[in-house]
């Protein structure tokens, strides 16, 4: 029985295309470059809420199409007919909740990019933190980030440890990737 992610990422067939594989090798714990890939990942992680990982990653190519490639900009301008558009797309979670979180969070992004530069600088700036320390900040900027969804969040985008096991394969790559003030903390 697998007892980690890498565990369980390891015990799938190679050619089984298995979403988890191509994830947990190129995309997991590895910094993101911009404002909208890290949104991007955020809103996956809202929607992960209460559902399973693979079905997210199953829909990840509908989110990023339905979501203009999670365009921070252009999803904070989304009206009502966008939210209508979004509630009735089969290719996502069709959750109000969750919509609603994703249009408000772009606004508050658009909003730390004028007061910090990027949604990534607001987040450098805070780090290094706790998972906990990490959690009060973004439940006080942002909606629908509870504790596993913040954690998920910077764990898979490089800010908080724990992504892969010092043994795996990918875990030099994603340190190699991280920028050398950031490995040091």
């Amino acid at each position: 029985m697998a007892t980690t992610y890498c565990d369980f990422v390891q015990s799938l067939d190679k050619n089984s295309g298995n979403p988890h594989l191509h994830y947990h090798n190129h995309e997991y714990g590895f910094p993101l470059p911009d404002d909208d890939a890290l949104f991007g990942r955020l809103i996956l992680e809202i929607n992960q809420a209460g559902l399973s990982w693979t079905t997210i990653l199953n829909k990840k190519e509908n989110f990023a199409r339905a979501y203009h490639n999670f365009n921070v900009t252009r999803i904070a301008k989304y009206g009502e007919k966008d939210r209508q558009r979004l509630l009735n797309d089969a290719g996502i979670i069709r959750n109000r909740l969750k919509i609603d979180a994703a249009i408000h969070n772009a606004g508050v992004i658009l909003q730390l990019q004028k007061e910090h530069g990027s949604f990534k600088a607001w987040i450098d700036f805070h780090h290094p933190k706790t998972k906990e320390e990490w959690v009060k900040i973004f439940k006080k900027t942002f909606r629908f980030t509870g504790g596993e969804i913040v954690n998920e969040f910077l764990m898979s985008t490089g800010y908080l440890p724990g992504a892969h096991t010092e043994n795996c394969p990918v875990f030099k790559r994603v340190a190699a990737k991280k920028p050398a003030w950031m490995r040091k903390k």
